[in-house]
């Protein structure tokens, strides 16, 4: 494996494939979650990440705590992310988790240099910072907190249901800074749950996530992701998604289209090709032209999502809200709509 790009102090040969023998430590537990799961706790040199400047991101700044994630998506495009570290983009990707132990303490330095100037950090954009490692080493409250102590604004997009247990942080943070809050669903059909995200939280669990923050008046928006061509777009799937997140209390759905970068689309390919083969010459005629479905196909998938939320009344919201997990104050009765729902990423 090659560690030298994490480490705290860079390997003086910038091709060298290991670390130092005490430069990394790795675990495993033999408790049933963890089962078959192998941990390597690394000391991370910085944890801070510019988005590359040619991402379709809305934001600049991330923090990963994690390389590698359990739930096991087929479909991840952050798997092409192990194979700089000479493991593979399959399995490995999903039994080889790489732990930034120090993440919490780099962040508060980071955060207190000169240099910093207070941007958005958004997590959970690459793997999933609530995945069931979180579970162990419980990271995240030590980097919220060092967020909400320099009144740092971020974000978070997850799956897991861990985050209800940083539900205090959450509301501290909010009440100094901008802070938005998203859950993925893309989907609420339980056998294509069962089969394309085996390590996940059902998707009518997430739901509840989205229910009990709004609940303790956090609101939180839904990524409908990934929306997986052949198998998740009929009009009846998509209209039960945008119902159901609907019912959860969900501020905004923002759908986005299955996109194949390399790394993913080699292990998606395998898994449809064990699954559903008869969709194999279809997949490949969608994705001729590189990871992202045709334009029109996404377009298509948009104004349905979009339609099937004004109908069940999510939004609206507007460009230029504040991103505050606090709802907002309900306008009077008489007044009319301000205008389209507007679907937004976070």
């Amino acid at each position: 494996m090659r560690w030298d790009h994490l480490a705290e102090r860079p390997t003086a040969a910038r091709d060298a494939a290991l670390f130092d023998a005490d430069a990394v430590t790795t675990r495993t537990f033999d408790t049933p979650e963890f089962r078959g799961i192998t941990f390597h706790e690394v000391r991370a040199r910085s944890i801070v990440n510019r988005v590359p400047g040619a991402s379709r991101m809305p934001f600049e700044w991330t923090v990963n705590p994690y390389r590698g994630c359990t739930h096991a998506c087929v479909y991840c495009f952050a798997r092409r992310t192990h194979s700089y570290l000479d493991l593979d983009t399959g399995l490995d990707f999903d039994s080889q988790i790489v732990v930034k132990v120090n993440a919490p303490e780099l962040l508060r330095s980071h955060l207190g240099s000169r240099r910093w100037q207070g941007e958005h950090i958004a997590m959970g954009t690459n793997v999933d910072c609530y995945q069931r490692a979180e579970g162990r080493y419980r990271l995240m409250p030590g980097i919220i907190s060092a967020l909400r102590d320099h009144a740092n604004p971020f974000s978070i997009l997850t799956k897991g249901t861990l985050i209800l247990r940083d539900l205090d942080l959450l509301r501290q943070s909010a009440a100094i800074t901008d802070v938005g809050v998203s859950v993925s669903v893309g989907f609420t059909d339980p056998e294509l749950w069962r089969t394309v995200e085996p390590g996940t939280p059902a998707p009518e669990r997430r739901l509840d996530v989205v229910r009990t923050l709004v609940e303790h008046g956090i609101g939180c928006g839904v990524l409908m992701a990934p929306v997986i061509p052949f198998l998740g777009d009929d009009p009846a799937q998509l209209r039960a998604t945008v119902r159901a997140i609907a019912a959860a209390g969900a501020t905004s759905v923002t759908p986005l289209v299955l996109h194949l970068r390399p790394g993913a689309r080699e292990w998606f390919m395998a898994w449809l090709e064990q699954r559903h083969p008869y969709l194999v010459r279809r997949y490949q005629r969608l994705y001729a032209d590189g990871a992202y479905a045709p334009k029109w196909y996404q377009r298509r998938i948009t104004r349905q999502v979009h339609e099937l939320a004004q109908e069940y009344g999510i939004g609206p919201t507007r460009p230029g809200m504040p991103r505050r997990l606090r709802a907002p104050e309900p306008p009077p009765p008489s007044a009319a709509p301000s205008g389209p729902t507007q679907l937004s990423l976070l």
